[in-house]
């Protein structure tokens, strides 16, 4: 049951205000209460006081995203443990992830506050650093982990180990970790394959690698992966969805698996992956 709707936006996007007031307007004309943060409150001031972000996660029933992937992704990763479903309608330019349009969005809320929406239940990962063999910082991501030096582009060697397994050593600019869902990101881009959304599992692309045979490889999601990059006194970093960075000491490693709770897509109806591969890719073009 749907009693609290949370609207999450892209920050200082100008489409924002024609969008905003009559959305909310007509949630509530429903009785649901409606919850902004604070990209929205700024905005649009007419609009009610904002709420943060991790407080308006915690009380909504259903997430509204107006942006594009990036605040999607930041709007996954403040779920936590929580799996509600995540409305994400594309303001933004690509739009791979939020791929329902302004148009699509009335009729989809209908049929998710009916109950008769569909759902892509995405994997997510869980990266942290290892410290000592101690468990320190880390974060959820959607798309992907990668780690690599920021500052200078230059070639490291990367051991790689799955389920306490070696796999060997990766010598590259850095290793991509990637979902399902991230395969069509940064993984992608860097030679990896597209993986269909309801495939359990993770790629590791190595970025740039320096021998023909350091091929991406695809595994199981249930795999825990460990790695541990050689440093030579250039700052080494574990980045999460491109958005959410931690500096590496010497010695640290970085282990990634999958995370207990999935995120919840509210999908357009009779729309297909492939679909979205076509329109946003130009998937088999010539």
């Amino acid at each position: 049951m749907i009693s609290t709707v949370g609207i999450l936006c892209k920050p200082r996007k100008e489409d924002l205000c024609s969008v905003l007031p009559p959305l909310v307007d007509w949630l509530r004309a429903r009785s649901l209460k409606v919850l902004l943060d604070e990209s929205a409150a700024e905005s649009c001031s007419s609009l009610d006081k904002a709420s943060a972000r991790e407080k308006l996660v915690s009380e909504s029933d259903l997430l509204v995203v107006l942006g594009g992937d990036g605040t999607l992704l930041a709007a996954a990763r403040l779920l936590g443990d929580r799996e509600i479903p995540i409305l994400a309608v594309n303001l933004g330019s690509l739009g791979f992830l939020t791929s329902v349009t302004l148009d699509e969005l009335y009729p989809l809320l209908e049929a998710t506050l009916a109950g008769k929406h569909s759902i892509s239940e995405r994997m997510v990962l869980q990266a942290q650093l290892m410290r000592g063999g101690v468990v320190g910082e880390g974060a959820r991501a959607l798309n992907d982990a990668v780690v690599n030096q920021a500052a200078l582009a230059r070639l490291m060697d990367f051991d790689v180990h799955v389920d306490g397994s070696h796999v060997g050593r990766y010598r590259a600019d850095g290793i991509i970790v990637a979902t399902p869902t991230g395969s069509t990101a940064y993984s992608l881009a860097a030679g990896g394959p597209i993986v269909f959304p309801d495939i359990h599992a993770f790629v590791i692309t190595p970025i740039c690698p320096h021998m023909l045979t350091n091929r991406p490889l695809v595994i199981p999601d249930t795999s825990r992966i460990e790695i541990a990059p050689e440093q030579h006194g250039e700052p080494v970093h574990l980045t999460l969805d491109g958005q959410v960075g931690f500096q590496l000491s010497p010695g640290d490693r970085v282990a990634i698996q999958r995370a207990k709770t999935r995120v919840q897509l509210v999908r357009a109806a009779g729309r297909s992956y492939f679909e979205v591969l076509r329109n946003k890719l130009g998937w088999g073009e010539r």
